[in-house]
């Protein structure tokens, strides 16, 4: 199985991004890991929200492949606690599938296109975060999952 963490923009802060390469080079001892960045609008001040959604929208399906698992960071998602997330990758794993792709949307969330496609959406609080931070705590969660599905020291109840 591999992982493919999708991601609406660079990441501007310099303690995020060494926060991110910890944990991306931790998570390439459990499983084929990339993050790929799309790139932000060059347009998206003079579009509407909606614009900007499906604009973006079009952009993160045409970078999955046949057979992918997407899966949606979103508000409104499913939460799960750290053991039951390491569960859900765990189940995922033994089913076989082919690439899970984890999504960051850009600050107005997804188009109704992706929400379609997707094949569930997890929040990983019910709290809002800004779209850069979200990919940090997503990083630690998922090599965190990795930790508890291989009984390694790292997670304590």
């Amino acid at each position: 199985m591999k992982v493919l963490f999708l991601v609406i923009g660079k990441t501007d802060e310099s303690y995020l991004e060494t926060g991110l390469k910890k944990y991306f080079d931790r998570l390439k001892h459990y499983v084929g890991f990339e993050m790929k960045v799309i790139p932000d609008l060059k347009n998206r001040k003079a579009l509407t929200e909606e614009a900007q959604k499906e604009a973006e929208g079009n952009l993160i399906l045409s970078a999955l492949q046949a057979g992918d698992t997407l899966i949606l960071l979103d508000e409104n998602g499913k939460q799960f606690s750290s053991r039951a997330f390491a569960a859900f990758l765990e189940k995922r794993m033994v089913q076989s599938a082919k690439r899970l792709v984890f999504v960051v949307g850009g600050p107005f969330g997804f188009s109704a296109n992706v929400y379609r496609r997707a094949d569930k959406q997890i929040s990983l609080s019910p709290m809002t975060f800004s779209h850069q931070l979200i990919r940090l705590l997503f990083a630690e969660q998922l090599y965190r999952a990795f930790t508890i599905i291989r009984g390694e020291a790292y997670h304590h109840d």
